[in-house]
């Protein structure tokens, strides 16, 4: 049965620690709930918002026209790693659940020797939101090994989707409907089956390895941080390569910072606001514009009404 729950204070549940509180806050516990979901929906009001770890989400401050939707760990939604047989090109495909934590589904695919999604050590959140913003890193992202998704909303139902039924691009991914046009309305991953190659254990734990240590050197991976906050315009000029030149590393506004470690990521130092965040994000855009002439585009994923 669907659980209604009072709406949750989004700085509890959000890596970056901002944001007010929620209309209501409905977790499933396996796919029969979710049939219950358009109606629990429609009877709160309000914005349905998907929250799996938090991570990538800048939440406003104040009492938000949001529902929360969230799976329940422990359950279907957390089903581990398996191997469910190969494709005809012998790659091997394992789904795993929306709501299992990608770095553990990035460490078990090292143990079995497999290789295609190394570069994403270090990155926190679910298998879900990773599909669902098509995350990557060094050179991988999450759809190029993506073979089906399954997902459920209200015009599909529940529905295992092929590689001819989404689409995906720099931070960005899409459900298509039946004509291959991007899906009307909302919809929430419930797992993922991705297709990797064998490769030499050993070899991928290296780069596994290698990936998150380089990460945490140049990355405040223990910092209250919502990720990268800006898109890369193109590979020779990165959004923190832009930053930093425009002298914002380590910019500050009340207590939200441009990291002195890296001036894409945006940390919370404490007692920080989404109103801070936001002047700060509109600083960087105009002195980013002015000198450079190039308008940075957000990255994270913004839940405001201002």
């Amino acid at each position: 049965m669907l659980k209604v729950l009072d709406g949750p204070v989004l700085a509890h549940r959000t890596t970056l620690r901002l944001g007010g509180r929620a209309l209501a806050e409905v977790r499933a516990t396996g796919p029969q709930d979710l049939d219950e979901l358009p109606g629990a929906l429609a009877r709160l009001g309000g914005e349905p918002r998907m929250l799996g770890c938090g991570s990538n989400i800048l939440a406003d401050d104040g009492e938000l026209p949001v529902v929360v939707v969230a799976l329940e760990g422990g359950g279907p939604f957390d089903g581990a790693p398996e191997i469910t047989g190969e494709t005809l090109d012998g790659r091997v495909l394992v789904r795993v659940g929306a709501a299992q934590r990608l770095p553990r589904l990035v460490s078990r695919l090292s143990s079995w020797g497999l290789c295609g999604m190394e570069g994403l050590a270090g990155i926190p959140g679910a298998v879900g939101g990773a599909v669902a913003m098509n995350a990557g890193s060094y050179g991988c992202e999450c759809g190029a090994a993506l073979h089906a998704v399954s997902v459920f909303s209200p015009a599909l139902g529940h529905v295992t989707l092929g590689r001819d039924r989404f689409r995906y691009g720099y931070r960005h991914f899409e459900i298509l409907d039946a004509a291959g046009a991007p899906l009307d309305g909302w919809y929430l991953v419930t797992a993922a089956t991705y297709a990797l190659a064998r490769c030499d254990s050993a070899v991928v734990h290296a780069a596994m390895r290698g990936n998150y240590l380089k990460k945490k050197a140049t990355q405040p991976v223990l910092s209250h941080s919502a990720g990268c906050v800006f898109r890369n315009p193109s590979p020779l000029n990165p959004a923190g390569k832009l930053l930093d030149a425009a002298g914002l590393k380590g910019y500050r506004i009340g207590d939200m910072s441009f990291s002195t470690v890296h001036a894409n990521f945006m940390v919370n130092e404490g007692h920080g606001t989404a109103k801070d965040a936001f002047s700060l994000l509109q600083l960087a855009r105009v002195a980013v514009s002015e000198r450079f002439g190039i308008d940075l585009e957000l990255e994270v994923k913004v839940w405001s009404w201002r």
